[in-house]
C-alpha cells in the first residue's frame, strides 16, 4: 500500500498523468520511481509502476519492429467487445481451453497436446438462447503472469478488459492448486472475483471541471476533508471521484495508481471423464465452499457443456429486453441485454441518446404485472423477458 510519499514523488506522478506520449511517459515513470522511497510499504506500488513501464516498452518495441519490417509485433492486449458480454477464458496450459472453444463456438483454434499453444487472445462467439457471449481464450496462465512473465500482460489484460471470467481447471491434476494460482495472479493484477467492500473510480476525463467527490457509502478512519486533501496533493484537481461501499484513505491512495476491479466469475472443471476426477471435483467443491459456481464438464466427450450458457447468464446478471415499435403486433426477436436492476432509462440510453430527451412514456408487457401493457416512466425497473414499447414526444 503506498503511504507517506514525499511531495516530490507526488509532483512527478502528476507529470506522469499529464502526458500521453509513450516515450515521455516512460521517462516520467522513471523519474517518479527515483523519488519513491524503497521500503515495504511501497513494494506493491513500485511493482505496479514497473509493469506499466514494461508494457510501454513492449508496445514501443513492437511498433519499431513493424516499422522496420522485422515482425508483426506482439500479442494483442485487447479484443473489441461483441455480444451480450465478453468473457475471458483463463487457465493453465493444457486444461482444455482450446477444446472448449472448438466444442462450443465458431472459433478456429489449434487443439494440441503441446503446452502453451495459444500465445495471444483468441475471440469466439458462443450462442445461448437468443443472445451471444463473446468468449476470449487468453494465453495460458503461470506463476509470474501478473509480473509480466511470458505473455502474462496479454492474459491479465484480457481479464481486466472482459465483463466476466471463466476460470478453467483440469480435474485430473490438482485442480485446487490450479485455481489458487489463477486467483493469486488475478489478485496481483488487482482483479477480484468476489465483490469488494468498497470501490474508488477516478475519472480524469473532465479537464477544466473542478474536483467533485461523490460518496455513496462510508469512509473508514478518515473524513471527506482528508480525502480531498489527499487527491489534491496528487494534483487531482479536475476529476470526478466516485467512492462507494466502505473505503479507507489508504485504499483511495492505492486507486490513484491503479484501481482494483471486480469481475464476476465461474469455475469450469474439465476432464470429468478421466480417472480420479470425481474425487478431485468433490475436493474442489469443498475448497470453494459455494463462493463461486462450478460447472463440471468433459470437453473431450462433450458432456455437461449445456450448463455453461445457463450459468454464465446467471453469473453475469444479464436480462433480455424485447422492444416493439408502436403499431407493430410483435416485438423484435433480437433483445437488448442489460444488467439486472436496469431501468427503462438505461434501455432508452442503449437504444439512442435522444430517446431519453424525447421520452414521453412507455408501455411494458410482463407476466409479473397485474395487467399488460402497463404505462410506465423512465424509473421503471425492468426484468428478464419484458417487452417494451417506447413513445416519444
Amino acid at each position: 500500500m503506498p503511504t507517506n510519499l514525499p511531495p516530490e514523488a507526488k509532483d512527478k506522478w502528476a507529470e506522469v498523468e499529464a502526458t500521453n506520449d509513450p516515450k515521455l511517459k516512460l521517462q516520467k515513470y522513471q523519474e517518479f520511481l527515483s523519488e519513491v522511497p524503497q521500503h515495504k510499504g511501497t513494494m506493491k506500488l513500485r511493482g505496479q509502476v514497473k509493469k506499466k513501464m514494461a508494457t510501454i516498452r513492449k508496445d514501443l518495441d513492437d511498433k519499431k519492429r513493424k516499422g522496420t519490417g522485422k515482425g508483426g509485433g506482439g500479442p494483442k492486449l485487447f479484443i473489441e467487445k461483441e455480444g451480450a458480454a465478453q468473457i475471458a477464458l483463463l487457465g493453465m496450459t493444457n486444461v482444455g481451453k482450446s477444446s472448449l472453444l472448438a466444442a462450443l463456438t465458431n472459433a478456429k483454434v489449434e487443439v494440441s497436446p503441446n503446452p502453451y499453444t495459444s500465445r495471444e487472445p483468441v475471440p469466439s462467439i458462443m450462442s445461448y438462447m437468443d443472445i451471444r457471449f463473446q468468449v476470449v481464450e487468453a494465453p495460458a496462465m503461470m506463476e509470474g503472469s501478473a509480473d509480466g512473465k511470458a505473455w502474462g500482460m496479454a492474459t491479465l489484460g484480457s481479464a481486466r478488459n472482459a465483463d466476466g471470467l471463466i476460470l478453467m481447471v483440469d480435474l485430473s491434476r490438482s485442480p485446487i492448486s490450479q485455481l489458487d494460482l489463477i486467483l493469486g495472479e488475478l489478485e496481483k493484477a488487482r482483479v477480484l472475483v468476489s465483490k469488494p467492500k468498497g470501490r474508488v473510480d477516478i475519472d480524469r476525463k473532465h479537464a477544466g471541471v473542478s474536483l467533485r467527490i461523490i460518496l455513496v457509502g462510508k469512509l473508514i478512519g478518515c473524513s471527506m476533508r482528508e480525502v480531498e486533501a489527499l487527491l489534491r496533493s496528487y494534483r487531482i484537481n479536475d476529476a470526478i471521484v466516485k467512492i462507494s461501499g466502505e473505503i479507507t484513505l489508504d485504499e483511495i491512495e492505492d486507486a490513484i495508481f491503479e484501481s482494483t476491479i471486480y469481475k464476476p466469475a465461474l469455475i469450469l472443471a474439465n476432464k470429468t471423464d478421466l480417472k480420479g476426477s470425481e474425487a478431485n471435483l468433490r475436493r474442489l467443491e469443498a475448497h470453494v465452499n459455494g463462493k463461486l459456481p462450478i460447472v463440471a464438464v468433459s470437453c473431450e466427450k462433450r458432456r455437461g457443456l449445456e450448463r455453461l450458457g445457463e450459468e454464465l447468464f446467471k453469473t453475469m446478471e444479464i436480462i433480455r429486453i424485447y422492444t416493439k415499435e408502436p403499431g407493430n403486433k410483435l416485438p423484435s426477436s433480437n433483445p437488448f441485454t442489460l444488467k439486472r436492476g436496469a431501468t427503462l432509462q438505461d434501455l432508452a440510453k442503449s437504444i439512442h441518446g435522444e430517446f431519453v430527451k424525447e421520452f414521453a412514456f412507455a408501455r411494458v408487457w410482463a407476466k409479473r404485472l397485474v395487467f399488460s401493457p402497463q404505462k410506465v416512466g423512465l424509473s421503471f425497473i425492468l426484468e428478464d423477458g419484458d417487452i417494451v414499447e417506447i413513445h416519444t414526444k
